[in-house]
């Protein structure tokens, strides 16, 4: 029989043989470790450990050096098992791990067993994969959500600001030339946006046309206008693309981090907003708290606008147009009005402006043009026949673009048994403009109908005379702004004089709007204009009260 200090003496050996067997089963690296007079000793490690490189020798092993504390803190402790992540080596030759400590055998409470699975392909793959979600392919910048992730990463927003950058004329120059050449231009326009940024400026891609960049503000506000300044500067220099010198100019939207109370990732959506502003002033533009009112009110007032469009809560109100010489009325200009549910009236400036924006300007042009038809059917109707005037109804450019006005208003005069020249429909400038072509080929179908066609707020466009020539047009209304004060502004009576004479020369009538005085009426009459519109006869009136002023002939206030 052995002694006592002989199996003390072998005892060890025969565990620790036993427990490294145990441990060669194990197809992942495992150590076991036991913690010896405070000291942590590798009591047994298998194959895969030593492959692994974690070191066999305690004193030298990094993975002591690196998890002892942890190990310490588990052996001290009553968990039976602890799991976390580990990452070995530098950047370039870094190892991920999941790591395992877990009591071998809870009556011993200095000795543990550390198994690590290895899941660096894994987190690699993840990291590539995250890469490429927040990467734009194109011209290697961040994306949006890489941009915003960036932006959630500042300790100090408020010396941070965000500036929207919106390449102006970039859908024309793509469809024009060809979605290489746009994706060169944009390659391009990184480029030198990136160096007009200093080396701490971040820039990313965040839409299609449209780059963002991130910036630290060391003093004031006055360094984000700054750069700003730099780079409109930066793309004043033409870009030659596919044997074309092409001028690029951008809006940029500034916001500053400082004036953010929530999330973070707002100041990219606040830069944006100034960028409206921007393309409307051409300057760089701050966002300012209001803009995100404003717009959630057109949001709320597209909201209200769409079910009185449905529910055709809307109405028209009617301003009669007058004969200059004689005074007698013509013909009524019909004008959309909206009183919501509450009772409050919206400004037409408003909520036409966003029927437009939205595409409702569709519904409500069509339903401008029922409602106008059957109006007019039933002042016929009073009137036990013809009534003797016209309506005038206004068309905003986007609906010509979107819609076929020919069959919608034929269908209302089928419906109402009027005919087309009872109508006048007024087109303005811009509508022209937008697509000469096609708007041309929509007036000739409304002529065919018989209707007459007026140019409305002539003089503040940009017309063409020579297409001006070409097109049926019946009727130029001079734009108020022309006339509004014109007995005082001999500059006025000339712009006025030469609009009246280049309508003779094309053998068109003349509408003057905005007038309020009768020497005024009296002038625009001695001048050739054929007829007037504004205060001086009636401000816009309900259906019945404009009715009322046909039948009863007044013709004044």
């Amino acid at each position: 029989m052995p002694s006592p200090a002989l199996e003390e003496t072998v005892k060890p050996i025969v565990t620790s043989d036993l427990v490294a067997r145990g441990l060669e089963l194990v197809p992942i690296p495992a150590v076991h470790v036991v913690m010896n007079a405070g000291q942590l000793d590798l009591f047994a490690v298998n194959r895969a450990y030593r492959l692994a490189g974690f070191g066999v020798v305690a004193e030298r092993s990094p993975m002591i050096a690196e998890l002892g504390d942890k190990i310490r803190s588990f052996l001290g402790s009553q968990q039976i098992r602890s799991d976390f992540d580990w990452a070995m080596g530098d950047e370039i030759d870094c190892r991920h791990y999941r790591v395992t400590i877990a009591r071998s055998d809870p009556k011993f409470r200095d000795r543990c067993t550390i198994s690590f699975i290895d899941l660096t392909s894994q987190v690699q793959t993840e990291r590539s994969l995250r890469r490429e979600m927040t990467t734009d392919s194109l011209t290697g910048l961040l994306n949006r959500e890489g941009f915003a992730d960036l932006i959630e990463e500042i300790e100090d927003h408020k010396a941070s600001a965000v500036l929207a950058i919106d390449l102006d004329r970039f859908g024309r120059l793509n469809s024009c030339l060809g979605s290489l050449a746009g994706d060169e231009l944009l390659i391009t326009v990184a480029r030198r946006i990136k160096g007009a940024l200093r080396a701490r400026d971040t820039l990313a891609r965040i839409g299609g046309d449209q780059f963002g960049v991130l910036m630290s503000i060391d003093s004031d506000r006055e360094e984000a206008q700054a750069l700003a300044e730099r780079i409109h500067k930066t793309l004043t220099t033409p870009f030659r693309l596919t044997g074309y010198e092409i001028s690029v100019e951008c809006s940029v939207g500034i916001a500053y981090g400082a004036d953010e109370a929530g999330d973070s990732v707002e100041l990219v959506r606040h830069a944006q907003f100034a960028v409206k502003r921007a393309k409307v002033n051409g300057r760089a533009e701050f966002y300012q708290v209001q803009d995100f009112a404003i717009a959630r009110a057109q949001f709320g007032m597209e909201t209200a606008l769409r079910r009185a469009i449905e529910h055709r809560d809307l109405r028209l109100a009617y301003q009669p147009i007058c004969d200059l010489t004689t005074g007698r009325i013509v013909s009524f200009e019909a004008l959309a009005r909206w009183t919501d549910q509450d009772g409050h009236e919206h400004s037409p400036t408003e909520f036409i402006a966003v029927a437009e924006e939205s595409g409702l300007i569709v519904p409500l042009g069509r339903w401008a043009i029922e409602e106008a038809a059957e109006t007019l059917a039933r002042w016929d109707a009073a009137n036990g026949g013809p009534c003797g005037v016209r309506l005038a109804v206004n068309l905003s450019a986007i609906q010509l673009q979107r819609d076929a006005i020919a069959p919608v208003l034929q269908a209302a005069l089928d419906s109402t048994g009027l005919a087309g020249n009872r109508f006048t429909l007024e087109l303005t400038e811009s509508a022209i403009v937008s697509d000469p072509d096609r708007i041309a080929v929509t007036m000739h179908a409304l002529k065919e109908l018989g209707t007459k066609l007026a140019m409305d707020d002539f003089g503040t466009g940009y017309s063409n005379l020579a297409s001006l020539q070409k097109l049926p047009i019946d009727i130029l209304k001079i734009d108020r702004s022309f006339v509004t004060g014109m007995l005082a502004d001999r500059d006025k009576v000339s712009i006025v004089r030469a609009i009246l004479s280049l309508a003779q020369a094309l053998g068109m009538r003349t509408t003057a709007e905005g007038i309020e005085t009768n020497e005024l009426a009296q002038t625009l009459a001695a001048l050739g204009c054929t007829y007037g519109q504004g205060y001086f006869y009636a401000r816009p009136l309900e259906a019945d009260a404009a009715y009322a002023m046909i039948h009863s002939g007044v013709t004044a206030n």
